[in-house]
């Protein structure tokens, strides 16, 4: 398998999600503001976690270079969330998509991940326009979204969602 890179903030290692993290991401995918906000993706088991890496991850960092990243904070080594940039049918531009665990949310850590993650997309990747996509009832994404700089654009659907959703964008 090729070796992408790894990227660094203050408190934070970003590194490439990968197998080895499908007992994280079950974790993750099945919180309650992950269910809320973004949905359920029917992920019981680490095996249907492995299934969702290797069919939606690992794909698009094959083809892109990029896709989602696992948050590891430095200090202990502990894996606290995901945030990545993502090609997403219905969306114009890179799509930036963050969600931490419950335990972690409140304490900079998305704006700290998200920072980066523009940057990369920016200067390693070239990335000229970026979008956001959010629900309407999930303020704390939209406020993060908003201190990143994008801007709200209209709502939209995206294909597979029958969810009205607020389309934010950045163009570099």
């Amino acid at each position: 398998m090729k070796k992408y890179a790894h990227f660094e903030t203050e408190r934070l290692v970003l590194r490439p999600t990968t197998e080895e993290d499908a007992g994280f991401l079950l974790d993750l995918l099945n919180s309650p503001k992950w269910l809320e906000y973004i949905g359920d993706r029917n992920m019981q088991t680490e095996e249907d976690a492995i299934q969702y890496i290797k069919n939606r991850i690992s794909p698009q960092l094959e083809k892109l270079g990029f896709a989602n990243f696992t948050l590891i904070r430095k200090s202990d080594g502990v894996k606290i969330g995901s945030c990545g940039l993502y090609d997403r049918e219905g969306v114009e531009g890179i799509d930036i998509g963050f969600a931490l665990l419950p335990a972690f949310e409140g304490l900079g850590y998305g704006f700290e991940s998200a920072s980066k993650v523009l940057e990369i997309g920016k200067n390693k990747f070239n990335i000229d326009k970026f979008s956001a996509i959010t629900t309407k009832n999930n303020l704390a994404s939209q406020r993060l979204i908003e201190k990143l700089g994008l801007r709200y654009i209209e709502t939209i659907r995206i294909p597979n969602d029958d969810e009205e959703l607020l389309l934010y964008v950045l163009e570099c």
